[in-house]
C-alpha cells in the first residue's frame, strides 16, 4: 500500500447545511476526517477548491488536471483520490483520463448525501477509493462509488439521488470492492493519452445543443455566433436530426467549428442509418460521431481536441483519436 494523495474539490461529500439548502464548504481535511483509512495507507490532503460541481469551469478542471500531474511527479506517491461533486464528476474524470499516462491509479469519488448525515455514503466511498488507489495499477482513471469500480470513459451519473449513482449505460462496471479487497473484472478501453495541455488565457467555448420534436437550428446557430469553437449536437435516436440542422452543422464546420454528434438516448452507439437529416447526413456535413460517449463526455473530448492544437485539421484528428479507444487486452491487471 503506501502514500495516497487526496485532492479535495468540494461537492456533496464536502457539503453542509447553509440555512436553505446544502452547499460545499468543508475543506479536504474535514472531509478526510469523516472516513476510516485502510490499513497500511497514509494520506496527504491537497485542498484545491471547495465548490458545488455544477459551478465548475474549464479553468477549474484544467487546474485539477495539472494538480494530478504535479502530485504524480513525486515517485513516492502510490496513487491519487479526487473527491468531487457528482453532477460533473463524469466530465472531470474523463478529462483527467484522456491525459493520464502514469500506471498509478487516479480514483474519483464523492457522495450522494452531505457530510454529517446519518448513514451518509461519503465515508464509505472515500475508504473504498483509497483502497482502489492503493491496490490497482494500469487502469487509468477510475470512478469508485457504492462498492463498484468504473472506468472513467463512458461512466455517467445515472441516478439523481440513489446511492449507486454511476454506471456506463453501454458497458459493464470494471470491478467491485468488498471485505477489504478490490476485484478487477475487466480492463478499461483507453486511447493513447494526450499531452498535458497549456493553461490558455481564455478557455475555448464548447456548447451543447439538444434536438427534439420541433427542433430547429436557432440554438446551434446562436452558439456559433456566441463564439463557440466546438458544439456537441445531442441528437435523437442513433444520432438523427433534420435537414435544416444538417445545413447548420455544415455551415458551422465551414466556419472552423468542431462539431461532435451524440444522442440523448441513454445507451448504444451513434450509428449512420438514416438520411433526411439523420446521422448519415450529419456525418457527411462534418459532424464527428462520438460512439457511446454521451453529451458531457463528448463535450470534454471536443474541449481536449481544441486544447491540443490551434489547427482545425489537427483538432479533428485528435478528436477522432480519443473517440476510437482500442480494445483492451485479454489480461486483467492484478488487484488484491
Amino acid at each position: 500500500m503506501g502514500r495516497i494523495v487526496v485532492i479535495s474539490t468540494g461537492g456533496t461529500i464536502a457539503s453542509r447545511w447553509q440555512g436553505s439548502g446544502f452547499a460545499a464548504d468543508a475543506d479536504g481535511r474535514e472531509v478526510m476526517a469523516t472516513a476510516p483509512v485502510p490499513e497500511g495507507v497514509t494520506v496527504e490532503v491537497v485542498d484545491l477548491f471547495s465548490v458545488n460541481s455544477p459551478r465548475l469551469t474549464t479553468a477549474h478542471q484544467l487546474t485539477l488536471l495539472r494538480t494530478v500531474h504535479e502530485v504524480l511527479a513525486d515517485p513516492d506517491v502510490e496513487g491519487v483520490v479526487v473527491t468531487h461533486g457528482t453532477d460533473t464528476l463524469e466530465e472531470s474524470a474523463f478529462l483527467v483520463d484522456l491525459h493520464h499516462h502514469d500506471p498509478r491509479t487516479v480514483v474519483f469519488t464523492g457522495a450522494q448525501l452531505p457530510m454529517g448525515i446519518e448513514d451518509g455514503d461519503g465515508p464509505a466511498n472515500l475508504y473504498d477509493a483509497l483502497l482502489v488507489a492503493a491496490r490497482t495499477r494500469g487502469l487509468g482513471v477510475l470512478v469508485s462509488f457504492a462498492g463498484r469500480v468504473h472506468g472513467a470513459r463512458g461512466t455517467i451519473k445515472t441516478q439523481t439521488l440513489a446511492a449507486d449513482a454511476f454506471a456506463d449505460p453501454s458497458g459493464e462496471w470494471l470491478g467491485k470492492i468488498g471485505f477489504g479487497k478490490v476485484t478487477v473484472l475487466r480492463e478499461p478501453q483507453r486511447p493513447k493519452p494526450l499531452p498535458l495541455p497549456a493553461m490558455p488565457d481564455a478557455q475555448p467555448r464548447v456548447d451543447m445543443v439538444m434536438h427534439h420534436a420541433d427542433g430547429d437550428p436557432v440554438l446551434l446557430n446562436a452558439a456559433v455566433e456566441a463564439g463557440a469553437r466546438g458544439v456537441v449536437l445531442v441528437a435523437t435516436g442513433a444520432g438523427n436530426a433534420t435537414p435544416e440542422i444538417v445545413a447548420a452543422v455544415e455551415a458551422a464546420v465551414d466556419r472552423g467549428v468542431l462539431v461532435a454528434l451524440t444522442t440523448r438516448v441513454q445507451a448504444g452507439p451513434v450509428t449512420e442509418i438514416y438520411t433526411h437529416g439523420g446521422a448519415v447526413d450529419l456525418v457527411a456535413a462534418g459532424a464527428v460521431p462520438t460512439g457511446t460517449l454521451r453529451a458531457g463526455q463528448a463535450r470534454i473530448a471536443v474541449l481536449a481536441a481544441l486544447l491540443a492544437s490551434p489547427e482545425r485539421d489537427e483538432q479533428e484528428r485528435v478528436l477522432r483519436s480519443v473517440l476510437e479507444a482500442p480494445t483492451p487486452s485479454a489480461s486483467v491487471p492484478a488487484a488484491v
